[in-house]
């Protein structure tokens, strides 16, 4: 199976262990990613706040991209993976296809509307699924207590087909039960953890960011699982400041359910960026029999 992969503007750089580790657990899927030739911005951040059709067009260009190449689209990034399905089911109506092949006019693209994009959560859950993930497994993770932590973004904005419940998403569960891990149960999957108010209001994004840490190490979480580079820059890059701000310590790893699920799948944990983790993961892997990174 080929997929084309639209890594978002984040994964490079600060998201760079959730762009290694996806590469990887899909290789060991047998999905071969194929990285999109010349992608721009999604324009997420500032696009649908400044023109509407600029926040249709820019995801649209990407798809155009692929759809030349006659892939479907799959991105690590819960906000590009959803205006890159936003774009499609806009395009699904004659005349907004028609203003933005008009936007893309110059670029030597035009957009179909036919392919859409994916979160890698979904297209695991769809064009892999749970049983065969497991059938891949070579090392177990037994005994790791996990908090599954889904964020606002990947099931709450409104779509014509969603994936998962908004309010008790379960499709990373299953992946990560998969793996092996026992699953800590708690009531906040998808409260919002403040990431887009790093920058604006961030003591607002540590009180939230700390209600979600304090709650996971109070339920003897071993980690916590994202799927969100945002949160995950909250939640690891932050936590140090947060135990500052709340003379608190937290010491509780958070990492990308990819590097979980490359770990199960036999992946070293190099390859999946476990030493650029903010929060050191040398205690969770000695807990799994694994000594050094």
């Amino acid at each position: 199976m080929k997929l084309a992969y639209y890594p978002g503007c984040v994964l490079p750089t600060s998201g760079k262990e959730f762009d290694m580790s996806t590469r990887e657990v899909f290789k060991a899927l047998d999905i071969e990613l194929v990285e999109i030739d010349d992608w721009n911005c999604c324009g997420a951040t500032v696009a649908y706040n400044v023109d509407d059709l600029l926040a249709l067009a820019l995801p649209a260009r990407n798809l155009a991209i692929a759809e030349k190449e006659g892939l479907e689209m799959v991105s690590p990034c819960p906000t590009c993976s959803y205006w890159l399905t936003r774009s499609k089911e806009a395009a699904s109506d004659p005349s907004v296809l028609e203003k933005i092949n008009k936007a893309l006019e110059g670029t030597g693209l035009s957009y179909s509307g036919e392919i859409g994009g994916e979160h890698i959560l979904e297209a695991i859950i769809n064009r892999v699924g749970v049983e065969k993930v497991k059938e891949k497994v070579v090392n177990p993770l037994t005994g790791l207590k996990v908090i599954p932590y889904y964020g606002c973004y990947i099931v709450r904005p409104p779509r014509k087909k969603r994936f998962d419940s908004p309010e008790n998403p379960t499709s990373m569960d299953s992946l990560l039960e998969a793996a092996g891990v026992t699953l800590v149960p708690w009531n906040m999957k998808t409260k919002c953890c403040g990431g887009s108010l790093m920058l604006s209001k961030e003591e607002v994004m540590l009180k939230l960011t700390h209600d979600i840490l304090s709650r996971a190490k109070s339920l003897g979480a071993d980690c916590i699982a994202t799927l969100c580079q945002q949160c995950n820059l909250a939640l690891d890059g932050k936590q140090r400041d947060i135990e500052k701000v709340y003379n608190e310590k937290i010491d509780i790893p958070v990492v990308y359910f990819t590097q979980l699920l490359g770990l199960a799948l036999g992946i070293s944990p190099k390859k999946l960026g476990l030493d650029k983790n903010i929060v050191g993961t040398e205690k969770l892997l000695q807990s799994i029999g694994i000594a050094t990174i």
